[in-house]
């Protein structure tokens, strides 16, 4: 069976590496995360050391809860040579889908040492409201 592309030529085959690195580079800068429930709301949490909070911004739209940020070096080289280094840098940005009864107008964010706790309730039920119907007489 063949597989049909979106594009014709011989471009996608070429380009199809370096968007998989693209996607490998990204999940790989981005910051490691966990998510939970409690029964009355869902916590996201977000380890971002490093991380001030104006080099960080949370959005919540569409069913979605997006943090973008940028871990910015600081530190001075003064003749010294480095072996190694395995911190990183650089910008990340995050998505993470609502659950359907997630109250994305009531999220709320702390930020503490090095840790982003993003904290969505659920939304309340609403009592079903009985509504009268119109009889008409024919």
């Amino acid at each position: 069976m063949v597989e049909k592309t979106h594009s014709t030529g011989l471009w996608p085959s070429l380009a199809d590496p370096f968007r998989a690195f693209g996607a490998r580079v990204a999940e790989w800068v981005a910051p490691a995360s966990e998510a939970s429930t409690n029964g009355d709301d869902y916590t996201i949490t977000v380890e971002l050391p490093g991380v001030k909070e104006k080099d960080v911004t949370l959005s919540a739209h569409d069913g979605m809860v997006t943090l973008k940020g940028e871990k910015k070096t600081e530190r001075e080289e003064k003749g010294e040579t480095w072996f190694f280094s395995e911190r990183q840098y650089g910008a990340f940005s995050r998505s993470f889908r609502l659950p359907p009864d997630a109250d994305e107008d009531k999220v709320s964010a702390d930020l503490k040492d090095g840790v982003l706790t993003i904290s969505v309730p659920k939304k309340t039920a609403e009592p079903p409201v009985d509504r009268r119907v119109k009889i008409n007489a024919v």
